[in-house]
């Protein structure tokens, strides 16, 4: 950050006193490093540093859940960083802020181009202000497009599978049902899809109802006067069945 001072005629670039906000994390079960003492450490760093410590923001959750851009304290340092308040985040302690290379590797690129950085009290090497934190941003970044592929790919795969053996994989389209008993206390596991021949017959008409001219509406329109009603969602142990619209109508022919 700097600021602009002037020396006669001429207007000139100087520094201004770094702006930072503390993250501490309170995990839900027994954690080295305490509160105080998370908030000692920044409060220390960011004296070296000779930055000015906005605030220090507090999450009470493990960092096992969910995104680190859910929790409401990193939500407030994010929103910090977007409106130029401050220009870093200090951490006690990376696991402070997060286990998943992923979440580590988006914030990275966010600060990144906002060229703003996040400290590390312990882990010395995690200042991305530096040459080897911008290379450390480069690596993680590279890791963790690298581990959402990944991810992307085992959860096509295994659709696949599932999708050519008949398991269900998901709330079931139009013109199938699940069967079978199941697992217990998991809606789709050990089930099959199988062919629903009412939903199929409806199909089957909306097909040609289509074919014949009839506009997407107009079919939505004749299976409502017909009280014929779209795929149920269950809801608190009910079954609730919705009205036809053009775009179900759409997804049907298509599915």
């Amino acid at each position: 950050m700097s600021r602009r001072r002037r020396n006669g005629n001429h207007t000139a670039e100087t520094p201004t006193k770094s702006r930072a906000v503390g993250y501490v994390r309170v995990s839900t079960g027994k954690q080295e490093m305490s509160p105080a003492a998370q908030e000692e450490r920044i409060r220390q760093l960011a004296g070296m540093q000779g930055a000015e410590l906005v605030k220090v923001l507090v999450d009470r959750e493990s960092a096992k859940e969910g995104s680190i851009h859910t929790r409401p304290g990193m939500q407030q340092a994010i929103w910090l960083i977007d409106h130029n308040q401050v220009d870093r985040i200090i951490v006690a302690k990376l696991d402070r802020l997060t286990r998943s290379v992923v979440d580590l590797g988006n914030l990275l690129t966010m600060l990144d181009k906002k060229g703003a950085s996040l400290v590390s009290a312990s882990e010395t090497w995690m200042d991305t202000g530096s040459a080897a934190g911008r290379m450390i941003i480069n690596i993680m970044t590279t890791i963790a497009q690298w581990e959402r592929e990944a991810i992307s790919e085992r959860t096509a795969a295994v659709l696949q599978y599932k999708k050519a053996h008949g398991l269900a994989y998901g709330h079931p389209q139009y013109g199938s049902r699940l069967a079978g008993k199941g697992i217990e206390g998991k809606v789709f596991a050990g089930r099959k899809l199988v062919v629903d021949p009412q939903e199929q017959a409806i199909i089957t008409r909306a097909k040609s109802m289509r074919k014949k001219g009839a506009t997407l509406q107009a079919i939505a329109d004749k299976l409502n006067t017909e009280k014929v009603r779209t795929k149920g969602r269950r809801r608190a142990g009910q079954v609730e069945r919705g009205k036809w619209y053009a775009s179900t109508v759409r997804n049907i022919l298509l599915g």
